[in-house]
């Protein structure tokens, strides 16, 4: 039994899946995979299956009805991995726009004293390839913006590379998690740090995508600007539930 789990959400990533899949798995930390498919259309959970009979007992995946969030897909990886004896527990996209290779990093920072451990892209400076600069300047001041309002000591706010411990999802309550696009990272890391457990930031190189298509929209950028704001004025007026 692996004590180690990556959560892997995915929507129309066959072009990208399997080459994730089989470079976390030749790690030699033995970790586990899970993948939460929001039912793609172009046959992702078909290569998942695939794959879980060439690497028994080490993928699983959870099939949902529809597309229903990046939040509302980690949540329910959460849950799903609660139920079972894993103690560090990941958030990794599918697209490889984050390196597998550094998933022992963020194992260690865990391992060595961190509750939360963070692959930052913004920890030693700016470590983003194949953006245009517009969106390097908009993800940057996105996470200064976030800092300014929550008055948090995170460097990548919006960063979707993490590793928790066991006892951070346990302590918070996931059923009142709100949000489901870029502001749900948000919400994980100020609620963790509202509990004062120790969060660390691990630097990493954020590569992106080669394959497949963007998640982001103009609806999940609103949700991260304006749902700062609630999260903050929540918290201060003490119904902010975590």
């Amino acid at each position: 039994m692996s004590e180690a789990i990556v959560i892997i959400p995915t929507y129309n990533e066959l072009g990208n899946i399997e080459k994730v899949v089989r470079s976390v798995l030749s790690l030699e930390n033995n970790f586990h995979i899970l993948v939460v498919d929001d039912n793609s259309p172009d046959g992702t959970a078909d290569t998942v299956r695939k794959l879980a009979l060439e690497f028994l007992g080490k993928i699983f995946l959870e099939v949902r009805t529809k597309k229903s969030g990046l939040g509302t897909a980690y949540i329910h990886g959460f849950k799903w991995c609660l139920k079972r004896d894993y103690n560090f527990i990941f958030e990794m996209d599918a697209d490889l726009s984050h390196n597998p290779f550094d998933l022992p990093r963020l194992l260690m920072a865990c391992q060595n004293g961190a509750d939360m451990a963070i692959g930052s892209r913004y920890i030693s400076g700016v470590n983003v390839v194949n953006w245009p600069m517009k969106r390097v300047l908009l993800s940057y001041f996105a996470s200064v913006y976030v800092r300014l309002i929550t008055r948090m000591r995170i460097q990548d706010t919006t960063a979707g590379f993490v590793c928790y411990k066991r006892k951070v999802l346990e302590t918070l309550d996931l059923d009142r998690i709100k949000f489901i696009g870029y502001a749900f990272q948000i919400e994980m890391k100020f609620k963790t740090h509202l509990k004062k457990f120790i969060i660390e930031e691990v630097p990493v190189i954020f590569t992106d995508r080669s394959n497949g298509v963007s998640k982001m929209s103009g609806s999940i950028f609103k949700e991260a600007i304006f749902g700062v704001i609630w999260l903050k004025l929540n918290s201060l007026i003490g119904i902010l539930k975590v």
